[in-house]
């Protein structure tokens, strides 16, 4: 008997739709997570890309838990020059650009190699209620 091993040309990819209004952060980036990278798949292979496409939308509504709105912080490191890192908190990232708070939580959870840069292309977040992916009529998925 011979292993399975899918390609990612056979793969027959499918659209979700996350409302993430009032959900826990961690949670709907799970669902994403396993979303795009083929986890629910029953031919999930680690090694291809077997997952589908997701849209999240209403991530400026998202909840997050305990005192993290104040608490936790993003870093990033611009330029590589001394004294050039920028720290901002939950707080500020949602008023900016609310987007971000679920692209980088699910892009922490995806695999930081060749592979997780393009499962991560697959992902699509949205602040508000509207997208314009209505013409590959996604699937609504709900989450726990």
């Amino acid at each position: 008997m011979k292993t399975f091993s899918a390609k990612a040309e056979d793969m027959n990819r499918q659209w979700w739709v996350i409302d993430a209004k009032d959900k826990v952060l961690g949670q709907v980036a799970v669902a994403a997570a396993n979303l795009i990278r083929g986890k629910t798949r029953p031919t999930f292979t680690p090694h291809v890309d077997t997952g589908d496409f997701v849209v999240v939308i209403n991530a400026d509504k998202v909840r997050v838990t305990g005192k993290k709105e104040q608490q936790k912080t993003y870093t990033s490191k611009r330029g590589g020059f001394i004294g050039n890192q920028k720290v901002e908190t939950v707080e500020k990232v949602r008023q900016r650009r609310p987007e971000l708070l679920v692209h980088r939580a699910v892009k922490g959870m995806v695999p930081h190699n060749r592979l997780g840069n393009a499962i991560i292309t697959k992902l699509k977040v949205y602040a508000g209620e509207e997208h314009p992916h209505v013409a590959q009529n996604p699937k609504s998925f709900s989450v726990a």
